[in-house]
C-alpha cells in the first residue's frame, strides 16, 4: 500500500515535526466556527499534555451523540481526538485510532492506561492500530462495523481521495456518519504542487477542491455533504507562499452519512425534542441547519431521510408530508457548501490559539 507520497507523509510527519509549531500553516491553530460543547471541552482539559502537544489537525472533530458508539478516527496522529472520544463514547462505546506512521501508534499506546485511569474506565475502550485508509480491511476493520468516522486535517495528505472514501463508506454501517475536517482549495491544485514534498507534507499538494468533494461522495452513495465549520488556512512561510501563488486553503468540516438505499424520499416536518446532549435548546447541525427544541420545521427528503435513519432518530418527531420525485435533486445550493464562503461570513481566519488544547 506504501507508495512515495505516503512514505514522504511519514517522514514528515513521523520524524521532521515534533510539535504543532513547526507547520508551515496556521492549520493546527484554526480555532472551529461552531464552538465546542461542554462535554467535549471537559474531556479535552483531561488530556495529557504530551498528546497534545503533538496535534496536526484542524480544530477538534467531535460530532454529537456518542455515547455507547463504535468510531473509527482515520489518521490518529498522536491520539489527542481519540483520547477525547474514548470520554465521549463512554466506557461501554470503543474509539479505534488508524496511522501509518510506526511513531505516532508508538506514541500514543503509551497513554492508552494513563486515560483508561482518569476516565476512570475498568479497561480500555481504545486501541490504535497502523494500517492505510486506502485499505482499511488489512487493519482488521470489519465492513458495516462503525457507528461513525471522523478524520482530522489528513485525508488531504493521501494521494487517491477516491479510495479513502469508498472504504468509509464500505466500513460504516447503515445510517453511519463520516464526520471530518480536512483542508481544501479555492481550484484545483496544479499537477506541478504534487512533486513537492512540503506542499505534500503541509497537505496543500493533495488539497481537494471543494466543489469537487460534493460530486465525489455523491458518487460513492454518501448523502450530500452538510457544511458544519469553516476557517481560512494562513501560510506563515514566504517561500510556500510563492509556490502555491494564487490558491487559497481553508478547512472545512463537512458530515456526510450513509443512508439505506430504500430510504423514502418525502419532506418532512419535524421537531427537535431536546434530547442530543449538549443540545439542550437548540441543535446546530450543520452551518445551514439549526433546530430548536419544540418548534416545527419542514426539512426537504434528504434531511428528512438522514434524521429518521441515523442515531439522531430519537431524538425527532417527523411526520412526513409529501412523497417526492426520487429524481428530484434535494442537495442544498452549492454556495452553502463552501468553507471558504462560510469563514468569510463568520470572520474566521488566522485565531490565536493554546498549542497544548487546553
Amino acid at each position: 500500500m506504501s507508495s512515495a507520497v505516503h512514505e514522504n507523509v511519514k517522514n514528515y510527519y513521523g520524524s521532521r515535526l515534533e510539535t504543532s509549531d513547526d507547520l508551515q500553516t496556521n492549520a493546527a491553530c484554526v480555532l472551529p466556527s461552531k464552538p465546542l460543547a461542554k462535554t467535549a471541552c471537559e474531556a479535552l482539559k483531561q488530556v495529557h499534555p504530551d498528546v497534545c502537544k503533538r496535534y496536526f489537525g484542524c480544530g477538534l472533530v467531535i460530532p454529537e451523540k456518542l455515547e455507547g458508539c463504535k468510531v473509527l478516527d482515520l489518521g490518529s496522529g498522536s491520539g489527542r481526538d481519540c483520547f477525547v472520544l474514548s470520554k465521549l463514547v463512554g466506557e461501554r462505546g470503543q474509539v479505534i485510532g488508524l496511522d501509518m506512521t510506526d511513531e505516532m501508534i508508538s506514541a500514543s499506546q503509551k497513554y492508552v492506561q494513563y486515560h483508561q485511569e482518569k476516565f476512570g474506565y475498568s479497561k480500555p475502550n481504545t486501541v490504535f492500530v497502523k494500517g492505510y485508509m486506502e485499505k482499511l480491511s488489512d487493519a482488521a476493520i470489519q465492513n458495516k462495523s462503525l457507528d461513525v468516522l471522523v478524520s482530522n486535517c489528513v485525508i488531504c495528505l493521501c494521494p487517491d481521495k477516491r479510495t479513502v472514501l469508498s472504504e468509509a463508506f464500505k466500513v460504516l454501517k447503515e445510517g453511519g456518519e463520516l464526520y471530518y475536517s480536512d483542508m481544501y482549495a479555492s481550484k484545483a491544485v496544479p499537477d506541478s504542487f504534487k512533486e513537492d514534498p512540503v506542499l505534500w507534507g503541509e497537505g496543500m499538494a493533495g488539497a481537494l477542491y471543494w466543489r469537487d468533494l460534493i460530486t465525489l461522495v455523491k458518487d460513492i452513495g454518501f448523502s450530500t455533504p452538510h457544511l458544519v465549520a469553516g476557517s481560512h488556512i494562513v501560510v506563515h512561510n514566504s517561500e510556500l507562499q510563492r509556490k502555491i501563488g494564487d490558491v487559497k486553503y481553508a478547512s472545512g468540516t463537512y458530515r456526510i452519512f450513509k443512508l439505506p438505499q430504500n430510504s423514502t424520499k418525502s419532506k418532512a416536518l419535524v421537531t427537535y425534542k431536546g434530547s442530543v446532549p449538549d443540545c439542550a435548546d437548540c441543535f446546530e447541525f450543520d452551518s445551514s441547519h439549526s433546530f430548536k427544541k419544540n418548534v416545527q420545521v419542514q426539512v426537504d427528503a434528504e434531511m428528512a431521510a438522514i434524521l429518521q435513519n441515523t442515531r439522531f432518530s430519537t431524538d425527532f418527531d417527523i411526520t412526513i408530508s409529501e412523497t417526492l420525485d426520487p429524481n428530484e435533486n434535494a442537495t442544498p445550493q452549492v454556495c452553502h457548501l463552501s468553507p471558504f464562503l462560510l469563514a468569510d461570513k463568520l470572520g474566521s481566519s488566522v485565531k490565536q490559539c493554546s498549542k497544548t488544547g487546553h
